[in-house]
Formats: C-alpha cells, structure tokens, sequence
C-alpha cells in the first residue's frame, strides 16, 4: 500500500485524466499492462528483499562495486526530483482554486504559490524529523488515504456513468504516431513505477520481513497494485465520459478544468472536491516519494538504508527541497501547470531500465537457489518490464527533443 501510495499521486491523477479525456478507452488496455508489468516488478524487488542479507545497493555494491551502487542511487534520486517536482506542481495547482475562493476569485500569483510550496514543503519536512515510528505512522496514513480516495472516485465514476450525457458525442480522430503522447507515456510512468518498486526491497526489510514472508509479501503486492490500477482505471473512465467526444471539450490546461469530471456528483462544488482529492493524494506521495529517493541515496554512499540511521532522514530532506526547487523554477515560466506536471511525469521514465536491471540482475545471481529462487513468472513480467521502459524512454527521449525543438 505503501507503494501504491507513492505512484498514486496528484500528477497520476491529472494525467490519467487528460489521458481519458484525449484518448478515450484507449488508456485502459496500457493501465492494465503497466499494473500486470508493476506486480510482477515489485514483487521481484520484495523477494530480493527478503532473500538477501544486506541491502540492494550493498549487495549491488559487493557484485559490480560501489561506483555503480551510487549511480544507481543517483539514478533514483534524480527520477524521484522530476516526480516530485510534478507533485509540488499539481498541489499547487490543487490549492490555486481553494485560495481564489477565499480571496473573492482574485486569481493566485506566482508569489503567493511559492510561499505554499514552502509552506507545504516545511510541514513534511517538520514531520519527517518529528514524527517518531515515522515508517509506522506513515504505513497508517497511506492506508488511510488510498481508502478515502478509493471511495470518492468510486462513487463519482457511478454517477458519471448513471446521468445522463449533455451533449451529443461527436467521434474525435485519435493519432497515436502524430499526437502528443507526453500524458500516455506518463501514466505509464506513473503506474510502472521501476522506483516505487525498487524501494519495495528497502520496506520489507524494514518490516522485518524473511524468505517465511514471501508468500504474505505477493498477495499485498497484487492487491495493493490493483488497487493502484483500479483507482487509475476509474479516474480515465469518468473523465472519458465526462469529456471525451465531447464538441466544447476543454484543454485541460487548468485544474478547474479537469476537476468538471465530477460535475456530475458533485455539481458547482466539483473544483472544492476535486482539489481536496489533489490534496489527499499529494499527501499521499510527497514524503513517501521523498523517502524512496532519500533511503536509496543514502544506502549507495554507504550512510545506512533504515529511516533510524538517520542519513535516510536528511536525505529524504534533501529530496523535498530539490522537487520544491525544481517546481519553482518552473513556475516562474509561461505554461500550463498540466502541461507541466505531464511533461514532468513522462520524464520519470527515463531512468526505468537501469532500475529494472539491477534489480533482474540480482534476481538471476547463481546463489538464488532452493527458497530463495524467484519464480519464473516473476522474472518473466520484469523482463517484460525492462524491454517495455526501454522503449518507453527512448519514445520519451524523442517527444522531449521533438517538443524543445
């Protein structure tokens, strides 16, 4: 749940949304893959985990040297930037709505918006020194939080599908080779996250898990992942229902915008709720994300890889401040906070294949043997995984050049 928790974040919803919106059902069959892709990589990542004594990057470490445990690390603290960035955006862009309601409809500048970043920055971080059993509490809250959201997209996807349309749908022509595919290429990322699952490796040694626990180990990575692709499922739907074919569809270049998916249960109050949502789901990944980014980082430079030993903590610090910076700059320039936060969430996937390879390469070491061999399936699905986020990069790489040029 954890995990889920990380990838289901502010930028995952409003790109799953633009996705609907765009392509239509035509997100649903690449939902489902990238879950099928992401159960299998987590569940690769957890039996590691549980089979090895020492940590991922130690035990990188010890087969290919340090130098490439810290690239490895670096790898994951990068991508954890660029998601982070995109969270920070999308949470502004959350609260942008809420503070022009209390501030008679006067529209929020860039000043104002910095100030919420830092404000919302300085809580996690005040939280991530203060909080004692942080993994503890954190595994309550994202538990918490995946259900509340659960039920709300749950409940507006039924209604969505219950009233009746207000328009007459027009059948919109879909170019999949000529289009900008920066939204399908981040709900990839967001949903086969090689780094959420990375990290998985790190959790269950921090639960104290052994090879014994494996089997509990899978069934939380299926249901906590289809719940992930559920809810994920769910948001494309409504906002391909509300949206898609649709003559005066929107750009969704704003939040309001994407937030009339709900329109249909929750009325004028559509941008309230929906900004709440961002909130809960920024909340949701901000620190866990941070934390992914923050553990490995310091499991590379040999600081420890257990929130107690402290490193992990004032990386994970680090994480926060450099997604906040990045996000900054980034609204101090012209453009879309959805654009943004896409182009953003698309970039994640950049690193993918260098994560999913150091974790296939420990999972097919000769000493994986008896209870601590991984099964077949699973390596299969991460073989998958790792050729489907080399294309995935390499096609980003491409729309980025093609987009800055």
């Amino acid at each position: 749940m954890v995990v889920a928790a990380v990838v289901l974040g502010p930028g995952s919803i409003l790109t799953s949304s633009k996705v609907g919106a765009g392509f239509g059902g035509i997100g649903v069959p690449v939902v489902i893959a990238a879950a099928v892709m992401m159960i299998g990589m987590v569940a690769l990542a957890a039996r590691i985990g549980v089979s090895y004594q020492h940590s991922t990057c130690d035990e990188i470490s010890e087969r290919l040297g340090r130098p490439v445990a810290v690239v490895v690390g670096l790898i994951l603290f990068l991508v954890v930037a660029l998601f982070q960035s995109s969270n920070n955006l999308a949470m502004v862009a959350g609260l942008a709505p809420l503070v022009e309601m209390a501030n008679g409809g006067k529209p929020v500048g860039t000043t104002a918006q910095i100030l919420l970043l830092l404000a919302f920055n300085g809580v996690l971080i005040a939280v991530l020194y203060l909080m004692r059993e942080l993994y503890q509490s954190v595994e309550k809250l994202m538990k918490f939080l995946i259900g509340v959201m659960v039920v709300a997209f749950l409940v507006n996807f039924l209604f969505a599908y219950l009233t009746p349309r207000t328009f007459e749908f027009v059948a919109p022509i879909v170019h999949l080779d000529k289009g900008d595919l920066f939204a399908l290429l981040g709900m990839i990322g967001t949903t086969f996250s090689v780094g959420g699952a990375f990290y998985q490796s790190y959790l269950v040694k921090e639960k104290g898990w052994g090879i014994s626990d494996a089997k509990r180990g899978l069934l939380d990575t299926v249901v906590s992942i289809s719940v992930l692709g559920g809810v994920t499922v769910m948001i494309l739907l409504t906002s391909m229902r509300v949206f898609f074919g649709n003559p005066n569809q929107p750009e969704l270049l704003s939040v309001d915008q994407v937030a009339r998916q709900l329109e249909p249960l929750f009325g004028s109050w559509a941008s309230v709720i929906f900004s709440l949502g961002i909130l809960a789901a920024a909340f949701s990944s901000f620190l866990v994300n941070a934390m992914i980014g923050g553990t490995v980082m310091s499991d590379a430079i040999r600081k420890g890889s257990r929130l107690s030993d402290g490193w992990p903590i004032h990386l994970t610090g680090v994480a926060l401040l450099t997604g906040m910076g990045v996000a900054m700059l980034s609204l101090t320039q012209s453009g879309s906070h959805v654009t943004l936060i896409t182009i953003a969430q698309a970039l994640t996937v950049v690193g993918n294949p260098a994560l999913a390879a150091a974790l296939i390469y420990l999972g097919t070491r000769p000493e994986m043997t008896g209870s601590r061999r991984i099964p077949r399936w699973i390596l299969t699905l991460a073989w998958i995984g790792f050729f489907v986020s080399c294309f995935v990069a390499v096609r980003t790489g491409m729309a980025v050049w093609a987009k800055i040029g």
